[in-house]
């Protein structure tokens, strides 16, 4: 020992005093004992781990050594495969989708779609089998009109960047999992989908992690991620996730003419087909009004109420002709609709005046109630058997842009109109959209909202306004700019969707296009049926008990509120409404002092009247 220590061989003179010591008490294998058990304790000093997790440790190790050697010795191609497999879920990361994965995905497909959207290619989906280059839509039967739909050539390609910054994501990844791993919630993020808008972060919570504590959380991960406002989706329907929604940097737009052009449009093959937008992933959103089958609408203003609402209005005319598709538009505000005026689907001009609008609605009643009687006569259930076995009748659209001014001016009869519509409508082919930017409960009371079952709701400024709307809350999260909760009926949650956008200059060009056809002599002539019965409103004020008090008072040259009443069956405050308007029409005069009225018309004056309101 001391001659290879001289020699500076062994671990010298030190090593040789412990080696002499260590040999002397213990002999040669009492030493190597020692010093294995040496190891052994530095090595459970060293790493902080137990002898059953070292022990694991150096087995792992051992294995994992064994498996290079063997396939050094014995190497065939197929060998490294399973090496590979074993360190996949080691080096495992979250599936980023994104957005232009799915319109890349058909981009080809696209492009042909849009170029070649000629007139043959709607009437190849909606009206005949025909591959020809130019096939009429739509021909009365005395050949007088033809009608061909718009092209989408005419709408603008609005193309967006949607690039998405992996890295910002993958930083994102790893703030929301210490965010959580710091409050004790154990998380992994699985899949995160970038839509237009929003990017969504999926996360798969560990067993026994409450939904409700994730939930909990929003404020914490909405400051860590500096981000304006997050929304939490627990869980994802149809998923064993949870989602978190983050608002992108920048918003991308989605355009009207995308979604027409998609297939998931060209599928539906209805005339009640409309196009929303695209869904956090990207994917577009379309539907038939068929199916909701009416519809409201509610967001405050400048979050995309109205640019949606074009959108539909759009859709439903480049997807119908005025034969299947009516359309009667209620614009209280004046500005929105009115552009439509003059396209041979409207049944009636835009209607901008509140009052006219209850008689629209009770008009659209009694056309219901005409529909279901042809329905029995035939022996059919809905417009669809009907249209099958005699002259088709076709579907009616009702727009209503503010519902909240109508039931300022007429709260009762247009609630009763829409809850009678909204009721029964849907087998005659008759559809309700109603929309307002004030969403309390005078205004979408709860009879309305039990009988429109499909909802859109747009950014809004408080939970209350969501939960009126939604009966949940998440509206006041959205970001404005058509970002949208969508819930058609028997949706177990809304979905979110980016609302598609349709300039003003599309509307217009696409307006002229169907205004340059053919002219619709007998949309004309409703025109002015339809005028003639909102002067005749104007005139008797909307009651209908107008003119039978009007008879009654001149042909007994009597009049006085309780004469009314006993004559007419009805009580005191309609009575005395109906004196008001006939007073005030110059019929009768004002009460003197012993409370007695002077008419002032007879009865060759009274037909004439008839006569000017096609009363008689």
């Amino acid at each position: 020992v001391w001659e290879a220590a001289a020699k500076g061989m062994g671990g010298g003179y030190i090593g040789g005093s412990l080696a002499y010591v260590l040999l002397g008490l213990l002999g040669r294998l009492g030493t190597a004992v020692f010093l294995f058990l040496g190891v052994i304790v530095s090595l459970v000093m060293i790493m902080d781990k137990t002898l059953s997790e070292l022990a694991i440790l150096i087995w792992n190790s051992l294995k994992t050594w064994w498996s290079r050697m063997s396939a050094q010795l014995y190497y065939e191609e197929s060998s490294p495969a399973p090496v590979a497999a074993a360190k996949a879920p080691i080096e495992e990361e979250p599936v980023i989708i994104n957005a232009d994965d799915n319109l890349a995905a058909n981009d080809e497909l696209a492009n042909v779609k849009i170029k070649s959207a000629e007139p043959v290619k709607e009437i190849k989906l909606h009206r005949t089998s025909s591959n020809s280059q130019l096939e009429l839509v739509y021909s009365n039967e005395e050949g007088k009109l033809n009608y061909i739909k718009p092209s989408l050539e005419m709408m603008t390609m609005i193309e967006s960047d949607r690039s998405i910054d992996k890295k910002n994501i993958k930083d994102s990844i790893a703030v929301l999992e210490e965010t959580f791993t710091s409050f004790g919630v154990n998380v992994k993020v699985n899949q995160v989908s970038c839509g237009p808008s929003v990017i969504r972060y999926e996360l798969t919570p560990a067993p026994g992690v409450k939904i409700s504590k994730i939930i909990s959380l929003t404020d914490d991960l909405q400051l860590n991620l500096a981000a304006p406002g997050i929304r939490i989706e627990a869980p994802i329907p149809g998923k064993s996730a949870i989602g978190i929604e983050v608002p992108s940097k920048k918003m991308g737009s989605v355009g009207l003419r995308n979604i027409l052009a998609s297939p998931a449009f060209k599928k539906l093959k209805s005339p009640l087909a409309f196009a929303l937008g695209e869904d956090i992933s990207g994917n577009p959103v379309v539907a038939k009004l068929s199916d909701m089958p009416h519809l409201l609408i509610a967001g405050a203003t400048g979050s995309g109420k109205s640019v949606c609402l074009n959108s539909i209005i759009v859709s439903l005319l480049y997807n119908s002709t005025p034969d299947e598709l009516k359309l009667v538009f209620i614009d209280p505000k004046m500005v929105e609709l009115t552009v439509y005026n003059g396209i041979p689907h409207l049944l009636t001009p835009v209607v901008t005046d509140s009052k006219k609008a209850a008689v629209i609605l009770r008009w659209m009643t009694t056309e219901m109630e005409k529909r279901y009687k042809l329905f029995a006569e035939q022996g059919v259930r809905d417009i669809y058997r009907y249209n099958q076995a005699a002259p088709p009748l076709p579907f009616i659209v009702i727009i209503i842009d503010e519902l909240a001014d109508l039931m300022m001016v007429a709260p009762v009869e247009v609630e009763d109109s829409i809850c009678r519509l909204a009721q029964m409508a849907r087998a005659a082919g008759m559809h309700l959209i109603v929309a307002t930017q004030r969403p309390s409960v005078d205004v979408v009371t709860g009879i309305i909202k039990a009988n429109v079952p499909s909802r859109i709701a747009f950014a809004v400024s408080s939970q209350t306004d969501s939960r009126t709307i939604l009966d949940i809350g998440g509206a006041e999260k959205l970001l404005g700019k058509g970002d949208m909760l969508f819930s058609p009926v028997g949706a177990v949650k809304p979905y979110r969707v980016q609302g598609a956008f349709v300039s003003d200059k599309d509307i217009e060009v696409t307006v002229n296009y169907i205004k340059g056809q053919v002219e619709n002599q007998e949309a004309v002539d409703e025109f002015s049926e339809v005028e003639l019965s909102l002067e005749q409103a104007e005139y008797d004020g909307g009651d209908e008990l107008f003119w039978d008090a009007v008879k009654v008072m001149v042909e007994n040259q009597k009049a006085s509120v309780s004469f009314l009443q006993r004559k007419l069956k009805i009580g005191y405050a309609r009575a005395a409404r109906i004196m008001d308007l006939i007073e005030e029409r110059c019929i009768v005069t004002e009460p003197d002092t012993n409370k007695k009225r002077e008419i002032l018309i007879d009865a060759e004056q009274l037909e004439k009247l008839y006569a000017n309101y096609k009363l008689c």
